[in-house]
């Protein structure tokens, strides 16, 4: 299968020549990223060499006795198929939201109704009683939330310091494991992890937009400790290096690998800050940070609770945006109405969906999937430690959506 992985890796970034978002990391041999800059094939030709490694790995028989060794085939042939059917979506293709996420994803998001977002919208309205649209409320609450600018390089940093400290406690990583952290603009995006091997990452935190306290432990872990860095660094340490896997010296942003990132990175909030314990260091230590009154930590948690639950109101808008149902200004009315965005965070979140399409599901249908693969290998009443245990056998492997079904 070495050969095969070579293959790959030259295939996903030769497709990069054709999309600049396809590759979003790389630390293999410089000179196969040289050779690629000159590679000259089609999207049809990339196409067609994604079949037939393919079929070229459907005749490689594995042992069983590595159970690593079984996933590898399989993550292969997955990522493979992801890489040809994004090559055919650029020359042209055209797939629904579902067939195209369960083409590039391995997975699909399950439906809801407009209903079931409405009764959510009435149970909030009965948290935030006021006059005026449930929206314009929800904002003025949030108001009162927001990380002063001059103050979130400070509560960003004891967020970050916490996310590393409860995760150096269960998981090991190489001596030199690190990562900066840069404030950027102009991003459809509030985060992004750049990982650069070598167990380094560059994390950088879009100020586009006001930055509510209840986003730096998101962002801290997620990007971070137990997040993108510990994902990207266990796999260069176990399986690139360790066993010499060249494959996952490439990232392919549009395949199953990224529900996997995204969701154990949302995942990763929970094992980190397990039960109360968020809401409490949030209370004790961020707000104080962010100069923010601790007594109102306790409402405001309440609810984002209820909010929280209207996350896959972004599929349903992505969804009927995308299969042509409704136009980007419809969509952007959705999400202000479901997803309770302000206007401007809505339409940045429209241009989202226009840059990464179905790439959406991979954030809360990932955190589903990565949370039941966790809970159905843990017995009743699970200590911290097996917990972690799990969720580090999952960041270290080379599993795919399909196989977190329990």
């Amino acid at each position: 299968m070495d050969d095969i992985a070579e293959r790959y890796v030259r295939l996903v970034l030769a497709l990069g020549n054709h999309d600049s978002d396809y590759v979003d990391a790389y630390y293999g041999p410089d000179a196969w990223r040289a050779e690629a800059r000159d590679d000259d094939r089609t999207v049809e030709q990339i196409r067609a060499a994604g079949d037939s490694l393919i079929a070229t790995l459907e005749g490689i028989a594995v042992s069983g006795d590595d159970s690593l060794v079984v996933l590898r085939k399989e993550y292969l042939a997955q990522q493979l198929g992801a890489l040809v059917a994004r090559a055919a979506m650029l020359g042209g293709r055209q797939m629904t939201f579902d067939e195209e996420s369960r083409a590039l994803y391995d997975a699909t998001a399950p439906t809801f109704s407009e209903r079931h977002f409405a009764d959510l919208v009435d149970e909030l309205e009965q948290r935030l009683l006021g006059v005026g649209p449930l929206p314009e409320r929800y904002q003025a609450f949030r108001a009162g939330y927001v990380i002063p600018p001059a103050r979130l390089d400070t509560v960003f940093t004891a967020a970050v310091g916490a996310c590393r400290d409860r995760t150096m406690r269960h998981v090991e990583l190489p001596e030199s494991e690190s990562f900066v952290v840069e404030y950027v603009t102009d991003k459809s995006w509030s985060g992004y992890n750049w990982y650069q091997g070598n167990y380094h990452s560059l994390i950088q935190v879009n100020t586009d937009f006001p930055i509510y306290i209840d986003r730096a432990l998101d962002l801290a872990c997620h990007e971070g400790y137990p997040g993108h860095h510990v994902y990207n660094v266990l796999l260069e340490h176990h399986l690139m290096r360790g066993r010499g896997w060249i494959e996952f010296s490439v990232y392919a942003l549009f395949s199953p690998q990224s529900l996997i990132a995204e969701g154990s990175a949302n995942y990763g909030v929970a094992v980190a800050f397990p039960g109360s314990e968020r809401s409490t260091f949030e209370r004790d230590t961020l707000f104080p940070l962010a100069g923010l009154d601790p007594a109102t930590a306790e409402r405001y948690s309440q609810v984002q609770g209820i909010v929280d639950r209207l996350d896959y109101a972004g599929n349903e808008a992505a969804r009927r945006y995308l299969n042509g149902e409704i136009d980007a200004a419809q969509a952007a009315q959705w999400l202000e109405r479901y997803a309770l965005f302000p206007p401007d965070r809505a339409q940045q979140r429209v241009r989202f969906f226009d840059q990464y399409r179905s790439y959406v599901i991979n954030y809360n249908l990932g955190q589903d999937l990565v949370r039941e693969w966790v809970d159905a290998g843990l017995g009743p009443n699970p200590t911290e430690d097996a917990r972690w245990r799990r969720f580090a056998e999952l960041l270290a492997s080379p599993r795919l959506p399909s196989g977190l079904r329990p």
